[in-house]
Formats: C-alpha cells, structure tokens, sequence
C-alpha cells in the first residue's frame, strides 16, 4: 500500500509542480493544489475505512508527507495536517463523522491548543475563541479549535487539569484573519481562526486526553503521529535540498578552473556525512512508529494505556531529532551552495527557511524532547500529550 500511496502523491506533486510559486507568494494553496492532493487520497489516508478512507499504516502516512515535502514544504505540511486532522474522525460518533469524513473530497484542519471558552449549554456548548497556526483552514471545510470547557461544569482529568474539548465548526461558522506573513512556509496559509458565540451540539466535540477512540481496529497514537508528520515534513525539504545541492554541485565549476565544486574534498565529505545523518534521522523515526503503532494496539488490547509510553516516549525523541537534524542538514546544503543559494531563483534558500520553520512547531520543540527525556529517565511526567 505505501507504495501505491506514494506514486499518487507523486501524481498529485507533477501537478502541483507549476504552482509552486504562486503558493509561496499568494501564502496558500489554491484550488488546483488543493485538488491533486484530494485526488491523490491524501487528506484521507488517517480515516477509517467505513468513511472511505484508507486506514493507512503510520510509516505509509509518513512517507506519503516526506514525498510531498520534497516538492515543497508548504504542500508537504498542508498535508501533514490534513492528513493527521483526518484521526479525529476516530473520536465522532458515527453520525457525525460520516457527514464530515464521509465526502470524498473531506478536508479537516485543527489546531488543538486551547485558545477557546467553551461553555455547556443544553445539548451542547457555546463556544467563543481564536486560534493562532490555523494551518490549512482557508481549503478546510471542517475546522477544529481547543477549548477549556467553563462556567457551572467545567470538565477535569483524573489528575485534577483541566480537560481540553476539541470542537468541530463548520467553515461557515468561523472567520480567518489574514495574518500568516512569515519567513518560511508561507504557502501554508496558517492564519488565524475565529468564533464568536457559536453553539456546537456536544456530538460535534470530543476529547483527545480523556476519550478513548471509538475505532479500536485503528488505534495510532495521535500526538505521536502529529509529531513524526511534522519531522516528516522536515526530512523531505531536507531530501530536497540536498539532492539539489548534488545536482548543482555536479555541474558548477570551481573559480577558475575546469573540475566541478563536487572534486573538493570538503565537498565530498560534508555532502556525505550529511547524507548519513538524514538517513540515520528517517530511519530511527520510522522504526520508532512501527514499534509505537504495535504498542498502541497491544495497549488498547490490554486496556492498559500505560503499556505503550516507552514506545510514545522514543516516537517523540525520534521526532524531534528527526526535525532537527533534517533542519541541519538543510542548512549544510544550503551554505554549501555558496553565494548562488541566496538568490530567489535557488529553492535552496527556500528550503533553508522552510526547514527551520518546522522546528518551531510545539510537537518536536525541546519541551516535547524533555518529556521524552523524563520517561527515559523513569521521573514521573504527564504523558496525556505523549
């Protein structure tokens, strides 16, 4: 199946291709990309199969966003949440994620940080808030925010913090704010997302912390899958720039003579050594999601949640560095360059910025990697975003 998957994104990015420019300078994707990737399967590779997704194994997800990404970053990372977006129909009653999941042309964006009040009425919530990174949202037609559920009930963990209520709005019933002008992975659209005094029934919101997924034959550790999609991402810019970099480096001389920039010996060595480093990164990151995957599931078998942290634990570390070292690898690329990877007309600098624009995201930050740390240590940490 990852294969199969794979081929199609590649379709999908053949046709993306001449719009690559237009997505950096317009700051989204426009209808045309948005098209490929849904003709591709992309957006619906983490749903179910009863919704006419693929139930995709994680490393087929992973792969599918690296092939994306190393078109270009900013397709790679629409599809990133596009694509973990898509678990959230796990979590819906049946009703309600056949309406949202069940088109073929589904997209679902979210951002799960609690930016919103959420307070209960009968049946359901009114709900007010906004949220920053909204990734995706102008091409969505189902939009999530996180919320603290207040007023007379507020809603707890068994740990006594508070809970976070993911709502489902419906395009229509949220405002975007233009404001995502930034130095990399502009074409992501990431702007921010508003509701003022929307009433959601209760059945179009859920809890990733305290429910449990209603689709047992597909349990995949979500944060942990959000966090090797946006690793992902990273390793396929980085893929990018450094086969651009040996491209060119084939066939741009050395000043004043007649061999290539690739006969240098400091070339040749840091071009390999940045070459072991990326495989090294990928190839942790996705062994880390099989072992996880399989730990999920024994999880859910053994309804013990608990059994699968070591595993969550090493998914994360290996997020993390995976995003890190593929931001390195980015740069090594990029300075090997030399004065023509700063022009415009060089994806290089591109990339350069794109690749380190990922590793902002919260999910492969250094707090994500002290979590990890703390597990590996055996210090008693809060795993709920694990």
């Amino acid at each position: 199946m990852e294969q199969e998957a794979v081929q199609r994104a590649r379709g999908a990015a053949e046709v993306i291709q001449p719009l690559v420019e237009a997505i950096e300078r317009d700051r989204g994707l426009p209808r045309e990309a948005v098209d490929a990737l849904v003709g591709a399967g992309v957006f619906k590779l983490c749903v179910p199969r009863v919704y006419g997704g693929a139930q995709a194994e994680p490393t087929t997800v992973l792969a599918v966003i690296e092939e994306l990404a190393k078109l270009d970053g900013s397709v790679g990372w629409c599809a990133m949440i596009g694509v973990t977006s898509g678990l959230m129909s796990g979590y819906l009653d049946d009703s309600i994620a056949r309406e949202v999941y069940g088109p073929p042309d589904a997209v679902t964006s979210g951002v799960f940080a609690p930016m919103g009040r959420a307070v209960a009425t009968p049946g359901g919530y009114r709900v007010s808030g906004r949220w920053s990174f909204a990734s995706g949202c102008e091409h969505a037609r189902w939009r999530m925010g996180g919320t603290m559920v207040g007023g007379d009930a507020p809603e707890v963990l068994p740990s006594g913090a508070p809970d976070v209520r993911c709502v489902l709005f419906r395009a229509d019933e949220t405002t975007i704010h233009d404001t995502w002008d930034t130095m990399g992975l502009r074409g992501t659209g990431s702007h921010d997302l508003e509701v003022r005094d929307v009433v959601v029934p209760r059945e179009r919101t859920f809890s990733l912390l305290s429910d449990k997924p209603k689709h047992a034959g597909y349990a995949l550790p979500f944060f942990g899958l959000l966090a090797s999609g946006v690793a992902a991402v990273g390793l396929g810019i980085a893929r990018a720039a450094l086969d651009g970099f040996v491209a060119l480096a084939g066939h741009k001389n050395l000043p004043g003579g007649k061999k290539t920039i690739a006969h240098r010996e400091v070339v040749q060595i840091e071009v390999a050594r940045a070459e072991a480093r990326l495989r090294a990164a990928r190839g942790l990151l996705f062994e880390a999601m099989a072992e996880a995957t399989i730990e999920a599931g024994n999880a859910v078998a053994d309804a013990d949640p608990r059994r699968s942290v070591p595993a969550r634990a090493r998914l994360r570390l290996a997020a993390c560095h995976a995003a890190t070292e593929a931001a390195a690898v980015t740069a090594i690329a990029y300075e090997l360059g030399g004065g023509a990877a700063v022009y415009r007309t060089s994806p290089l600098q591109r990339q350069f910025r794109d690749a380190h624009v990922v590793t902002h995201h919260l999910m492969v930050s250094s707090v994500a990697m002290t979590t990890a740390g703390r597990i590996l240590l055996g210090v008693e940490t809060d795993t709920s975003t694990l």
